[in-house]
């Protein structure tokens, strides 16, 4: 009868060995004796690095910390839209935004946050920067109009290969003189012919003749384009253009090409932006604000432990060994995804451990209902978890119905957009989640596989 239980009680204690592995301190310096045995060495939390059937899966498993825990540089940029027609404001937001995050990249920085968000006629770009303590330096960096040029190659022949002048540089092109100036718009289009997805190109008055003059010159040959001298694509023309109107086609996908379109719009609608915040968080408030949170989650966790002791005695215990498998399997997954951990985060996690325990109280107390009617112990907690399900069930999917909304993943105007806001989001939905399975599998086995040796003496 039991054969299943003790199978899935035998995975719960290969998952517990594997989540400790995981949940490892990063670089914790071991250091201790006992009698003549040493030991003396620098733990870390388990990699991943597999390789099968030509797939490799490498995975460095380590917290990830967001402004306000590791400190860094939080900026808000107000984005000058006079210049811009207000058709056109939305898409020149997003370029700006697209452009920003990929400087912020470049800088090498861990964890950034680029987020934009529009208010009436405010348009704004928010960066938050973990680790980085020189805000100037930050501002020097994402600050400036992005700049969009097209270059030819200056020494190009049939025979280039990609080992030379196929990869635009700097140093291996030259200006045409046609510049993000000359280009009206940039978007993706669907080919009449193949179906599949292109960027189309309008340039102004000055930008079409610019470009005719290029097109004649170049057939055959790829123009390269560059936006703040890094190259996004070279295409080949094929044809003369005289009319202002192209298109770059490639084996794109919806994707690709609506990324290509935002970066040819960061330059074709350049958006002065001016600092309108900027602010440096202090690594010692958030080393702070992290032990006085994992402060708080420990008393929560205690305070709770002891309550489900007290109330089901047995059942509470196992309860309890099930909160401490789902606080585990939290952290691993934090790691894992992973997730940026910040305070609201942190808050989100420790509201979930209270109602990680909501279903098991449900559960017992069917249980005992079942008791008073006579019903053996086993039927009644059977009875009991098969009963309780559907409350269950219905009261975790409205919490995660709010989750869903408070992440925004449409990032709707009239919805929260703050990632401090989606951090707790984030973690108060992997919570419920992992409560399902912690208070529905891993406390119903621990009962099935235990309850009923300790019953029985």
């Amino acid at each position: 009868m039991f054969k299943t239980p003790r199978r899935v009680f035998f995975f719960l204690i290969v998952l517990v060995v594997l989540l400790l592995a995981f949940d490892l301190p990063e670089n914790y310096h071991m250091n201790f004796h006992v009698g003549k045995f040493t030991v003396n060495r620098v733990i870390n939390p388990l990699s991943i690095n597999i390789h099968f059937l030509g797939i490799n899966i490498q995975k460095q498993l380590k917290t990830r910390l967001g402004l306000d825990l590791s400190g860094g540089s939080y900026l808000v940029l107000e984005a000058n839209m006079h210049d811009i027609a207000i058709a056109d404001r939305d898409s020149a937001l997003e370029s700006a935004k697209q452009v920003i995050e990929r400087r912020v990249n470049l800088f090498g920085v861990s964890e950034p946050i680029v987020q934009s968000s529009r208010s009436q006629s405010s348009y704004r770009i928010i960066v938050e920067l973990p680790g980085v303590t020189n805000v100037d330096q930050a501002v020097a960096l994402i600050g400036q109009t992005a700049q969009l040029d097209f270059r030819e190659f200056t020494n190009f022949n049939s025979q280039s290969t990609l080992s030379g002048y196929l990869i635009p540089t700097i140093e291996n092109t030259k200006s045409t003189g046609l510049t993000g100036k000359d280009l009206s718009r940039a978007q993706m289009t669907f080919s009449s012919q193949t179906g599949e997805p292109e960027v189309s190109l309008t340039f102004n008055a000055s930008g079409a003749k610019k470009f005719d003059d290029i097109t004649k010159r170049l057939i055959g040959k790829p123009l390269a384009v560059f936006l703040d001298d890094i190259p996004i694509t070279a295409p080949r023309i094929n044809t003369e253009i005289p009319d202002g109107q192209a298109v770059i086609t490639g084996s794109f996908t919806q994707d690709v090409a609506k990324t290509l379109a935002l970066q040819l719009n960061a330059g074709a609608l350049p958006v002065p932006v001016s600092v309108i915040q900027k602010q440096t968080v202090g690594a010692t408030l958030g080393q702070q604000s992290v032990l006085q949170s994992l402060r708080a989650g420990f008393i929560g966790l205690a305070i709770v432990a002891i309550f489900m002791i007290a109330k089901y005695e047995w059942l509470g215990v196992f309860a309890d060994l099930a909160l401490i498998l789902y606080g585990l399997l939290n952290f691993a997954l934090y790691r894992w995804i992973p997730i940026t951990l910040t305070l609201p985060g942190v808050a989100g996690f420790i509201l979930s451990i209270g109602m990680a325990v909501d279903s098991n109280i449900l559960i017992f107390e069917r249980f005992k209902e079942e008791k008073r009617l006579g019903k053996p112990w086993k039927v009644a907690m059977e009875l009991g978890f098969g009963r309780a399900w559907h409350s269950i069930r219905d009261a975790n999917f409205t919490t995660l119905i709010t989750c869903a909304v408070l992440f925004n993943p449409g990032n709707w105007q009239f919805l929260p957009s703050s990632g401090m806001v989606r951090g707790f989001a984030v973690t108060l939905f992997i919570g419920v989640v992992t409560s399902l399975f912690t208070g529905i599998v891993v406390t119903r086995t621990f009962i099935r596989v235990l309850y009923k040796e300790r019953d029985t003496k």
